[in-house]
């Protein structure tokens, strides 16, 4: 008897005013959508990534970080918007919609760089898009900060990561 996977809706896009990047995963972890937080599971190497690159203690409320994400000019989104999937990996999902990224970037015209969080959001960006970009946005796939994505430790993933400093503002120390 085949499990009939259970339909999930992603969560909404967190973007500040500005944003220079926008960090796409693929869709949620369960974890993350039992919490309504994205990167939501703590193994998730995410937060640590931002912590060491734009200064975002990940030990402070969600809320708390999501805005100084945006301070600092970075959004997240997810390139599935709602799909059927049983637990959290990317290979179980099925009947995957995707969000408006497109429409996304057009209405955020400070857009400099779109970040895919591993390569599944990476393959389904590129075939889903293909030349969708505006004019000065361009788009990296980077190693997942996922836990499922051993092959990377954080040292090596913040070396990968740091491609998103040469789009954000420079953060500043006062404050």
């Amino acid at each position: 008897m085949t499990r009939r996977a259970t339909r999930h809706r992603g969560i909404p896009p967190a973007a500040g005013t500005h944003p220079a990047v926008l960090i796409l995963g693929s869709f949620p972890s369960v974890q993350s959508l039992v919490a309504g937080e994205y990167y939501a599971n703590p193994r998730n190497r995410f937060w640590a990534v931002m912590e060491e690159l734009l200064g975002i203690d990940r030990t402070l409320p969600y809320r708390e970080r999501l805005r100084l994400l945006g301070d600092r000019g970075t959004a997240l989104w997810d390139v599935i918007g709602d799909c059927a999937r049983e637990g959290s990996g990317d290979g179980a999902i099925r009947d995957p919609v995707l969000n408006d990224i497109p429409g996304f970037l057009h209405a955020h015209p400070t857009l400099r760089l779109v970040v895919l969080n591993g390569s599944a959001a990476g393959r389904l960006f590129r075939s889903a898009w293909p030349g969708a970009l505006p004019a000065g946005v361009r788009y990296a796939v980077l190693p997942s900060t996922s836990p499922a994505n051993a092959r990377y430790r954080l040292p090596e993933l913040l070396v990968r990561w740091r491609v998103i400093l040469a789009a954000v503002e420079p953060v500043s120390d006062a404050g």
